[in-house]
């Protein structure tokens, strides 16, 4: 009898797990770039796109990121995975913040119509720094590193890195679409 119970719990055990990984994977759902290019097509006249993607993590922490263009919320960006929007051409503001980070990234760009511009998120020298102090000190660690980057270029979690169509594309291939 206690064998049957402890191979009915880890029966159950082992469904939980199936289930709690399908529900946490469905934040980054959807097609990759070329399917989802194909599918919208190109940006309608007077528009421009941007693309940003965010590289796999070297953690398998990874908080995800609120990108917008213009205050207004493109998607959760998480490694692995790319968000994208459509805007008029002119300038404009991509922007990042994460909760529990101090402050915002942000890039201004020049779009052009019929245009699709990529960029590449990756953690900024703040938020690196800001990693490593908490790694190495705690909170106590987290706030000494806070007020020693206070006046980086890049306040924020992300730089916003131009890439080209090529370079990105071939990154992006394994990619997912994540809203």
């Amino acid at each position: 009898m206690g064998r049957r119970m402890v191979w009915r719990i880890a029966t159950l055990l082992g469904a939980a797990l199936v289930l709690l990984n399908c529900s946490s994977t469905s934040n980054i759902t959807g097609a990759d770039f070329s399917s989802i290019s194909q599918k919208v097509g190109p940006p309608k006249a007077g528009q421009a796109r941007v693309v940003v993607f965010r590289e796999p993590p070297f953690s398998p922490i990874d908080p995800g990121w609120e990108v917008k263009l213009d205050g207004a919320l493109m998607g959760h960006l998480k490694g692995a995975t790319y968000v994208y929007a459509d805007g008029p051409a002119g300038r404009h503001q991509i922007s990042c913040a994460a909760d529990l980070f101090p402050d915002v990234s942000r890039r201004e760009v020049t779009l052009v119509s019929g245009q699709t511009y990529f960029f590449n998120g990756k953690p900024s020298a703040r938020a690196k720094a800001l990693m490593a102090s908490q790694a190495m000190g705690g909170l106590v660690g987290l706030a000494v590193g806070t007020a020693v980057t206070s006046g980086d270029a890049n306040p924020g979690p992300l730089d916003f890195v131009p890439v080209d169509e090529a370079t990105a594309r071939q990154a992006m291939a394994e990619m997912q679409f994540s809203e």
